[in-house]
């Protein structure tokens, strides 16, 4: 088969190793950077073409499309999509994941365990945004932050009210989410292909920090999930109709409660935590499908 991997940086780890696995199980194999490809709209054959030649062969592509470039990257995943090429990410899921309040709402709609969440329209009642997910503390998330950033834990009433009235006040769109505390600082991810759980790990943030990701120092190491973790993660991905998925939720006294969804998952801690090849997995979920 001829797989094209769409990402900007062939040198990252998950780009490469996805590079390895394909050759390795014997794939033509190329590395697209998808904000460079010109799109070919016309009567019954859209086609892109990338540096001098069309992508007209491609069997497969495989989207590690970067937060910055969802919109442009997910309109070439959409092309190939109408050229008929199979894709481990569908254009739609994608968009659908970039958006975490849309993301909250599918998933409360398939009755997964979640924080309790406010989402306002700059409302000037802090207090009672407050209220509704139980008080402080809480965490405050930008809807467009990335890799813990533009996350703020609020310890008391009065820290919260003042983050949430300075955002309101920068026009930042912001959830407000209940804090649970019994999670410790850490946090699962699940990482989901094709329908079955091939990977987790517990990922624990360093000392003092509350953000358990990796990107802000937190470390990891493999977890056997419960039998409802693992449901979990899997109806979610299900929800968000992602063939692939980095699926991040809290232990929580009443169950596992869904974080967020996460259609480009790295795949360099999950692999380093689990010594598992994920990335073969991914690309024997392609060999399935074309």
């Amino acid at each position: 088969m001829k797989i094209r991997i769409l990402s900007r940086n062939p040198r990252l780890y998950s780009t490469s190793r996805l590079v390895e696995a394909a050759k390795k199980r014997h794939h033509e194999v190329e590395v697209i950077d998808p904000t460079k490809c010109d799109l070919v709209i016309e009567k019954k054959k859209p086609s892109i073409y990338y540096k001098n030649h069309f992508l007209d062969d491609t069997d497969a592509v495989i989207p590690r499309i970067g937060a910055s470039v969802t919109f442009y990257g997910t309109a070439v995943v959409r092309q190939f999509e109408m050229m008929g090429t199979f894709t481990t990410t569908e254009s739609q899921a994608l968009v659908r994941s970039r958006d975490k309040l849309r993301s909250l709402q599918i998933l409360s709609r398939a009755r997964l365990g979640l924080p309790k969440t406010v989402f306002t329209n700059y409302s000037k009642d802090v207090t009672e945004i407050l209220d509704h997910v139980g008080g402080a503390p809480v965490i405050i998330k930008l809807l467009e932050g990335t890799q813990g950033l533009g996350v703020v834990l609020a310890e008391t009433q009065n820290a919260a009210e003042s983050v949430i009235e300075a955002f309101n006040g920068l026009q930042a769109r912001v959830i407000v989410q209940e804090f649970i505390k019994e999670a410790g600082g850490a946090d699962i991810r699940a990482f989901v292909v094709d329908g079955q759980v091939v990977g987790a790990m517990k990922r624990q943030g360093k000392e003092g920090e509350f953000r358990s990701n990796l990107h802000r120092g937190g470390s990891a190491s493999i977890i056997q999930l419960s039998d409802e973790e693992e449901n979990a993660a899997i109806k979610a991905a299900k929800a968000m109709a992602l063939g692939v998925a980095g699926v991040d939720m809290l232990q929580s006294s009443r169950g596992p409660l869904i974080l967020e969804v996460n259609s480009s998952p790295g795949l360099e801690g999950i692999e380093a935590a689990t010594g598992k090849d994920i990335a073969k997995t991914i690309i024997r979920y392609i060999e399935r499908n074309v």
